[in-house]
């Protein structure tokens, strides 16, 4: 048995234990809580949507770990937690509180969860990026961890405030970039097609956290739906005009 198997072992266990659990951790407690709360239908639907994405999220994690020496990092670890907050937040698309699997004495107290979890995600946000400067430990891995948890935000707190009637549904326009950017630069890999990378832009990380603030207010019960779908297309436009420069830029049809 070489020495880096003996060190290895260690901390596979630990990464283990860390996100095996604490996913784990996540879907009890949330579904012990709802079944308390609200009775067995209300966690089961809970669950039926959380745990999929948790056990996606664990799997995403583990199975790259060879790109990242050490097992949890400190920057990983919160970037980790953003995730397992975007998912218990999803799982409340099944849940909204006039839908009649909520208790009616919970349903004003439920109502704030989605935005709160989702809300804290987004907040640490910013600590798991300076965390891995301040203690030297960035890597490509922790940065594709941190973008796919981004997306996975981007996706979730919108369709839990459409289907919570919170934005029209057309704001799921925003998820839908995300994804058609990614099948554009795939499909011209395919082809052969040069593919340019991104260089630093500071507005799109601006117009990034916006859309986290934004969907933060959205999913909290604070303003009516009819001011969020105006206020929905002053946030949106820009976001989406970034996707159409990043494309060019992408395609080499432009160079800024």
């Amino acid at each position: 048995m070489s020495v880096i198997d003996l060190v290895a072992r260690p901390r596979t266990r630990r990464r283990w234990l860390f996100v095996g659990g604490g996913s784990l951790a996540v879907l009890v407690a949330g579904t012990a809580l709802l079944g308390g709360l609200s009775g067995g239908r209300a966690a089961l639907a809970w669950a039926g949507v959380a745990a999929p994405l948790l056990a996606y999220e664990a799997y995403f994690f583990h199975s790259r770990r060879g790109e990242d020496v050490v097992a949890v990092r400190a920057a990983n670890a919160v970037t980790l937690v953003r995730a397992w907050l975007f998912a218990a937040a999803a799982g409340f698309v099944a849940l909204d509180p006039g839908g009649g699997l909520v208790s009616p004495g919970i349903a004003g107290a439920v109502a704030w969860v989605p935005g709160l979890c989702y809300g804290l995600g987004a907040a640490l946000d910013q600590v798991d990026g300076r965390l891995a400067r301040y203690t030297d430990t960035e890597s490509g891995f922790g940065e594709r961890l941190d973008m796919a948890v981004d997306t996975l935000g981007f996706v979730v707190a919108p369709v839990v405030a459409v289907a919570w009637g919170r934005l029209p549904v057309w704001y799921l326009s925003l998820a839908a970039a995300r994804y058609l950017f990614k099948a554009g630069r795939g499909y011209r890999r395919w082809r052969g097609r040069p593919v340019h990378d991104l260089s630093p832009y500071p507005l799109r990380r601006t117009l990034s956290g916006l859309q986290m603030a934004f969907l933060t207010v959205a999913l909290l019960p604070l303003l009516s739906p009819g001011t969020l779908a105006a206020a929905a297309v002053a946030v949106l436009t820009p976001s989406l005009a970034m996707f159409g420069r990043d494309y060019l830029v992408m395609a080499g049809h432009y160079r800024p």
